[in-house]
């Protein structure tokens, strides 16, 4: 199965630590760590038919999907309250939806794709990382996670 890295919110699932465990064929070790069910946590995107249990009763997905939209930014109530909370929520990946919808928008899918797949490697081995991780997996680099993004953005 394929996955599918961009999702109707804005956030970039290919940086999601589960979405990669999934890919890297490491699922059933994560689930074990976690304490959870491996079904819990099979997941190939957003976009996808299978989606993790954080993300299989997502608000925005199903109202994106009824209105037959591929991003928020296409409603006409962009931005709703429900994307502005999401945003200022305590989950420091999310701060980055707004700034993420505004560049897919702006230069397109494809694009902001490549910049994506480029921004979560680590500048010194090329290893994906995800969005908390502080350093890198494979050559112990510092990295730019999700954590420190949202000091930098203007929320």
């Amino acid at each position: 199965m394929n996955s599918k890295y961009d999702s109707y919110c804005g956030l970039y699932c290919g940086a999601c630590e589960i979405l990669l465990m999934n890919e890297l064929g490491k699922i059933e070790e994560k689930a074990e760590e976690w304490n959870m069910k491996i079904n819990d946590i099979i997941c190939h995107g957003c976009k996808s038919n299978q989606n993790a249990i954080y993300c299989i009763d997502c608000v925005f997905k199903r109202c994106a999907e009824s209105k037959k939209i591929e991003f928020c930014y296409q409603c006409s109530n962009f931005p709703c309250s429900k994307l502005l909370e999401f945003r200022k929520d305590k989950y420091h990946h999310h701060s980055i939806v707004l700034k993420n919808l505004k560049t897919i928008k702006e230069k397109g899918l494809d694009l902001w794709l490549n910049e994506q797949e480029e921004r979560w490697k680590c500048i010194k081995c090329g290893s994906l990382f995800t969005w908390y991780e502080k350093l890198c997996r494979n050559c112990g680099e510092k990295l730019y996670n999700s954590k420190n993004e949202e000091k930098d953005l203007e929320i």
